[in-house]
């Protein structure tokens, strides 16, 4: 026998043994373990296995009724061994605990909802049949009177349903034993109370409204779910259905109503309705409790709605350091504070997920919520007890306030967020408030980001190219590749604008080794007739960080038949100087090939020299904020810290590139400086590649 055959027999053993120990049921016990091991299999398929049957958890209640397991321990059994055991076995099948657990809290609750279904299925028959009985004991004739008082009282007396009978006008008449015992009266006690005697303050007005409709003769029966108060102060949940008795000429005469004891039921559904609600870590209200109340508060237009939108900073260093049950306890303490800073205002305190929290309040002020985050960012300045562990923790925290009219759900869970978000960005420990003109500019970016990944394969990209000229002749060496977004909405973007964007949502991958592949097959075509051609191409950050770039480059430059040498590989300064560990080796790697790799906007960053030499850096390229300086009238020290940058750069044997040459002035002298090679709008400005190819044919000379 397998492990898992092993694991499944053990539970289905737990199974029966507790439906066996919880009551009498008419089943041996081989027949139950032949119901339950189905029932396992049909389960392990729905929970583990990824199939898709949202009917397992009633089927199970239903059969439980079929096969005669109505003792309500019966479905409290099966309910338990949902619980710890059910998760025993997940975990040997290497369940996704994560995936299942709100769909074994979702089996749970379809199992009791078709344990209660059937069962009620069952009670009504018989009620119907009481029902029926009592109607034909009324219109009997004279002569089998006697007869059908006694088959009616026999049924009445013996019922396991409590059944009472009252008159048009609300005093109860006659009450059977169960009945007396439901509500914890004896039957004299009961028959001195009227009907309206028994409301419960759960009843909802429509409730008698229908019954005086039914009393009046407008209709023939009510069922409901109904709360009766006992006589010692408890209460007890039944099912009651209460039917009209009309006299000879049709006038109502009596109500009979039938009550069966569904308060385990009812307990049952409340704690189920409770966990679905609820953050079981926390005991806060979860998502979906939090989602409902919100929604609920903007159908009323004159409501102010307001959210304080609370993440922990630095949360996830706490969990991959000091594992998720220090995270756990944590967030448990937090909870409570949050709940002592906000709840006892009145305010709703849910947990979203994570360590994320949100506090709603309706008809309050940005003031008053400005208040309730001053009181959260006090209160996490003591220190917070974990278990053994204690942390400072200071947290993040996004406040919006919108009038309902003018808004909905969706759109203040989004400000809230994107306020969130430049709370973080703003420092982190802070909140801060709604800014509709903030939150514009975030909106489309977040909408260009969600843009990114099929602005590709719509094929909206496209590249522009830079001549790259040699300084001291005026000969073109190459040029460098420019991307462009042509967006179909707002035109040409640069990749200022996006490639933060691409970077963050991932699409930079993709993205970079399209641009890698447009620009080498180009340079491989132009090297063919010039064949000191090189091309440069930029790499974001985000791209070192990639396994997969030595091998893309690589690829690409053999797909193309590009020569490494004709390759450049600009990063920023800011990138090259912090890179380390795998980027930096990734570098190497390819400056190992005889690929180019220059620093591009050098000496607005690190400006470290003397670092350079340990990179694998052939080319620099100076900003243009320094060119700059060598327009006629710029500053003698921007002309003197260039000199220095070239004559140094030459020292560790790099190449210099000046961006930015924008006039003849700044070619002189670049020129005088022996500065190797430079672009800018003087020399050419980005053209397509065909504007490329025609300059190729005609001169290489700029």
């Amino acid at each position: 026998m397998s492990a898992r055959d092993a694991a499944v027999a053990r539970f289905v053993r737990q199974w029966v043994r507790a439906v066996r120990q919880a009551g009498f049921q008419p089943l041996s016990a081989a027949e139950l373990k032949t119901m339950l091991s189905g029932h396992t299999h049909r389960l392990l398929a729905a929970l583990a296995g990824g199939t898709d049957d949202p009917g397992v958890g009633t089927d199970i209640g239903e059969s439980l009724v079929r096969a005669g397991l109505t003792d309500p321990g019966a479905v409290r059994a099966c309910l338990v061994t949902f619980g710890a055991p059910l998760r025993t076995l997940l975990a040997v099948l290497d369940a996704d605990r994560d995936r299942v657990a709100d769909r074994v809290t979702a089996v749970q609750a379809d199992l009791a909802a078709g344990y209660a279904a059937a069962l009620r299925g069952r009670t009504l028959v018989e009620q119907e049949r009481i029902g029926q009985a009592v109607l034909r004991a009324h219109k009997e004739t004279e002569q089998a009177l006697w007869e059908s008082e006694a088959r009616f009282g026999a049924l009445f007396r013996d019922a396991a349903i409590g059944i009472g009978i009252a008159d048009v006008d609300g005093r109860i008449v006659r009450v059977n034993p169960a009945l007396a015992r439901l509500l914890g009266y004896t039957e004299d006690e009961v028959r001195a109370l009227t009907v309206r005697d028994l409301v419960h303050r759960t009843d909802v007005p429509d409730m008698w409204v229908r019954y005086d409709e039914m009393v009046s003769g407008a209709r023939d029966y009510v069922r409901m779910e109904k709360a009766y108060p006992r006589k010692d102060g408890s209460e007890v949940w039944t099912t009651v259905t209460v039917s009209l008795l009309r006299d000879d000429t049709g006038a109502p005469r009596y109500t009979v109503a039938m009550m069966e004891d569904v308060t385990e039921r009812h307990r049952l559904q409340e704690r189920l309705r409770y966990e679905a609600t609820h953050d079981l870590l926390t005991g806060l209200p979860n998502r979906a409790c939090f989602t409902e109340r919100l929604t609920a508060a903007f159908q009323e237009p004159d409501n102010r709605v307001g959210l304080c939108y609370l993440d922990l900073d630095g949360f996830k260093r706490i969990n991959d350091s000091l594992g998720h049950d220090v995270g756990d306890r944590l967030l448990v303490a937090i909870a409570g504070r949050l709940r002592r800073c906000a709840g006892e205002s009145g305010h709703l305190v849910a947990r979203m997920g994570g360590d994320e929290f949100v506090v709603l309040a309706t008809g309050a002020s940005q003031d008053d919520l400005i208040a309730v985050a001053d009181r959260v960012l006090a209160s996490l300045e003591h220190p917070v007890q974990a278990g053994t562990h204690q942390f400072r923790v200071s947290a993040s925290i996004g406040i919006v306030t919108q009038q309902a009219r003018d808004s909905g759900p969706a759109e203040i869970l989004r400000a809230a967020d994107l306020t969130l978000y430049r709370a973080k960005a703003a420092g982190r420990g802070r909140w801060l408030c709604y800014d509709a003109e903030l939150n514009a500019v975030q909106v489309a970016r977040y909408t260009l980001a969600e843009e990114l990944p099929t602005a590709l394969h719509r094929g909206e990209f496209g590249l522009l190219y830079q001549p790259l000229v040699e300084v001291g002749s005026g000969r073109l060496l190459g040029v460098e590749a420019l991307l462009r977004w042509h967006h179909p909405r707002l035109g040409t973007l640069s990749p200022d604008v996006f490639i933060d964007l691409a970077e963050e949502s991932g699409a930079i991958g993709p993205i970079g080794r399209w641009v890698l592949g447009e620009a080498c097959a180009r340079a491989a075509a132009w090297r063919r007739r010039f064949p000191s051609f090189v091309v440069s191409v930029n790499l974001a950050t985000a791209q070192t960080y990639d396994p997969r770039l030595v091998g893309d480059v690589l690829t690409v430059l053999a797909d193309t038949g590009l020569p490494p040498g004709s390759l450049q590989l600009e990063l920023t300064e800011s990138a090259m100087m912090a890179g380390s560990g795998a980027p930096m080796e990734a570098l190497r790697t390819l400056a190992g090939h005889d690929i180019r790799i220059a620093i591009d906007d050098f000496g607005t960053g690190y400006s470290n020299l003397v670092y350079l030499r340990t990179l694998p850096v052939r080319v620099l390229k100076l900003a243009r904020q320094f060119v700059d300086g060598l327009k006629d009238g710029g500053s003698p020290a921007d002309a003197h810290i260039v000199a220095t940058l070239i004559d140094l750069a030459h020292v560790l044997d790099l190449s210099v590139i000046a961006e930015g040459v924008e006039t003849p002035e700044q070619l002189a002298r670049l020129r005088e400086l022996d500065c190797d090679a430079a672009q800018g709008w003087h020399l050419g400005r980005p053209v397509t590649a065909a504007a490329i190819d025609d300059l190729l044919t005609r001169d290489v000379r700029v």
